[in-house]
């Protein structure tokens, strides 16, 4: 089974995801400069939010090293031989094993707890094999590598199997994503734009005689109403699970807590100058026998603008209505399910259900994989 998601989120003037000058992400679409929201920055808002933290969760880091020293010290072995640990472990994350100077590993990873606890054996065992830590330094970390390399049957956690895994390190295997999340762009073509502004030193009157400002600066922002899709394949989920603990009720839950996830959480970016804590006007959860997935971005190609009474959130909705309304008479994929849920009056697609609040959106979701 395919389950879709389609989501818009109109936000007043915010920063929320930063390209490399500080100003607000962007692209063109149908000719026009649109806001953007990268996938990555939403996979990490989604993950961050507080239901969806309370599951087994991995961890996306370089600091693997101390990682393993914890689980050392915990074990009770000696300080001089976790420190030479340390520094060979900086090894992992290349196919080489060249341990780095800031003894981090060169690649960020994405860990489950089982991978922290795998290297730990390897490493303390290779401990327990030598005689003293002149011994233990000729040890070479692509040694643990192809060791664990034999071993790549462990258990991974929900936030692997939802958004994937690569490493060139053979160490770890490697997650094809269950879930696939398009970068959200505005209905609405964006006008870029820049707000100066002065900070006052409290102490300046008292102890000088200069009228200026403390400092000046600015900062770009943007106001957006954005077209957040994602889908997910239940097939991937449950066999990216299938050698975790409860895999099956963990799978079965997931889609209440990801609408969660996206419905309350919003991207960090700027967020003590700008407030931009926004619940989505319009969340449509679609299920499919078929895994055909389908984005109706389409339905913004021509730029939203507010008129004739009509604010962003309401024309985008009728906009997607119409694109899915479209879709189904033009290639008509059967949808088992479409789950129509929206805090503004405006016209929903013909084979959509409505759904009152967004806690009935939840219960009926909960229901989705549980068949």
């Amino acid at each position: 089974m395919l389950i879709e998601f389609h989501i818009l989120k109109n936000y007043p003037p915010t920063n929320l995801n930063r390209d490399e000058t500080g100003s607000p992400k962007s692209c063109f679409f149908g000719g026009s400069q649109r806001g953007r929201i990268s996938s990555q920055c939403l996979k990490s808002t989604w993950r961050r939010a507080e239901d969806f933290n309370k599951l087994d969760l991995g961890i996306r880091t370089r600091y693997l090293p101390e990682l393993v020293a914890l689980e050392l010290e915990k074990r009770g072995t000696a300080t001089e031989f976790i420190e030479a640990a340390k520094k060979k472990i900086s090894g992992f994350g290349n196919k080489k094993g060249d341990e780095t100077d800031d003894g981090r590993t060169t690649q960020i990873m994405f860990f489950s707890n089982d991978d922290v606890q795998a290297v730990t054996d390897v490493v303390e065992k290779s401990i327990n094999e030598c005689q003293d830590v002149k011994e233990f330094d000729k040890i070479k970390a692509t040694q643990w590598q192809d060791k664990l390399k034999a071993v790549k049957v462990r258990p991974i956690t929900l936030d692997i199997a939802l958004f994937g895994r690569m490493i060139t390190d053979d160490s770890f295997a490697d997650v094809e994503a269950a879930m696939q999340v398009a970068h959200a762009i505005s209905t609405n073509e964006v006008n870029m734009e820049s707000d100066f502004f002065t900070a006052v030193d409290d102490l300046k009157e008292r102890f000088s005689k200069d009228a200026g400002a403390a400092m000046m600066d600015d900062t770009d922002f943007n106001s957006c109403c954005y077209y957040i899709y994602a889908s997910l394949d239940a097939a991937q989920l449950s066999g990216n699970l299938k050698n975790s603990p409860d895999a099956l009720q963990i799978a079965q839950n997931i889609v209440p807590v990801l609408v969660e996830a996206m419905a309350y959480s919003n991207p960090s970016g700027k967020q003590n100058s700008f407030a931009g804590n926004i619940y989505p006007s319009l969340i449509c959860v679609e299920c499919k026998e078929k895994n055909i997935p389908i984005s109706y971005a389409n339905a913004f190609e021509i730029p939203i603008k507010g008129s004739n009474g009509k604010g962003l959130s309401k024309q985008s909705i009728e906009n997607l209505a119409k694109e899915m309304d479209s879709f189904d008479n033009h290639f008509g994929l059967p949808i088992e399910k479409r789950l129509w849920f929206s805090t503004v009056e405006a016209p929903m697609p013909a084979k959509a259900t409505k759904v009152n609040s967004l806690q009935e959106l939840l219960a009926q979701c909960t229901e989705i994989l549980k068949k």
